[in-house]
């Protein structure tokens, strides 16, 4: 066999890096990285929460007719923030403490680029205002009012919130003059954002994220969904990773970078996940109500999802399973 310089020296780099693993995660690494360009396991898409399972649906449509990574995601995130019935992401998502419905989101390519959005208020789909920064503006993230004027000058729809059911919900919180400051209850009765991850046939990978944030939360607060490397990392060379929960504790860490990073080294999307999540509660002395937890999909397929408590799901679509999944977790509640 014949080796290209180029392959000769990539696998010299190889295995230089390859004295920095354990010798289990080392012969791993050797043999995906030889088969990095023959076998792709793709198509397939990963999405946060059951309301995932409709959102794959999009992204399918694209994925299954060869599409990109990039569109998928879109189209997936494109079907929650429609969702009137959600209460954690787009137009019927939750106020803030003062009763303005404000909207996060971000997106990554194969290429790295990414684009990111946040304190965006009226504005129907975050994550498509958040693509259209990454391709035709030298910026990353807009925000606020900044963001707002973005949209409506490329002519995105506009949308008015709270819905009026959602401000009913808001008036009755702020009479009774709730803990501004408890922590959310992360679970399946309460859908913390939604993330996307998706391998297309080509074997590029692509990833957005999409939420509407803490329910009355501080006016001008974000978490970890519209920051790359916290909400949201793709690395096409390894793998890509999103999370959910708590985003103050998920930002602490750098959460999705770090699980990437973990798969670079060598440690499968699920180990790679719960380390993440065992970091996370390492830097934490009470973990009473912090539900976190991360989602990954790297080159090969290979899928891991992981949360410090029970209750966190995830939807899986490829062309032989369409599926709702428990992730493994730390502790029950």
């Amino acid at each position: 066999m014949t080796i290209q310089r180029r392959t000769f020296f990539k696998w010299g780099l190889t295995g230089i890096a390859l004295s920095l693993f354990k010798p289990a995660k080392a012969t791993e690494y050797v043999d995906q990285t030889i088969n990095m360009d023959v076998k792709p396991g793709g198509p397939i898409v990963l999405s946060t929460w059951n309301h995932g399972l409709i959102a794959n649906k999009a992204a399918w449509e694209v994925l299954s007719k060869g599409g990109k990574s990039l569109d998928a995601v879109e189209q997936a995130a494109r079907i929650t923030e429609s969702d009137v019935k959600n209460r954690s992401v787009g137009i019927g998502g939750m106020p803030d403490r003062d009763g303005h419905v404000t909207l996060d989101a971000c997106i990554m390519d194969e290429n790295s680029r990414c684009g990111s959005v946040a304190f965006l208020e009226g504005i129907a789909h975050p994550i498509s205002v958040a693509r259209k920064i990454m391709e035709s503006t030298q910026h990353v993230m807009l925000v606020g009012e900044g963001a707002k004027q973005f949209a409506i000058q490329h002519g995105f729809d506009r949308i008015k919130t709270p819905l009026p059911e959602v401000k009913e919900e808001w008036k009755k919180w702020k009479a009774e003059n709730k803990d501004l400051f408890k922590k959310p209850e992360i679970n399946h009765e309460n859908h913390d954002t939604i993330g996307i991850i998706a391998l297309d046939a080509d074997g590029n990978l692509s990833g957005a994220c999409t939420t509407s944030g803490w329910a009355y939360k501080l006016p001008g607060r974000v978490g970890d969904s519209p920051i790359i490397g916290a909400g949201l990392f793709v690395d096409n060379e390894v793998g890509a990773a999103v999370a959910t929960g708590l985003g103050e504790a998920i930002i602490r860490v750098a959460g999705s970078h770090t699980v990437v990073e973990l798969m670079r080294q060598g440690f499968s999307p699920q180990e790679a996940c719960q380390k993440a999540v065992e970091r996370i509660i390492s830097k934490h002395k009470d973990m009473t109500g912090l539900q976190c937890g991360f989602l990954a999909l790297d080159k090969f397929g290979n899928v891991g999802a992981y949360s410090s408590f029970n209750g966190f799901n995830y939807a899986k679509k490829t062309h032989k399973e369409e599926a709702l999944i428990d992730a493994t977790f730390n502790r029950k509640w």
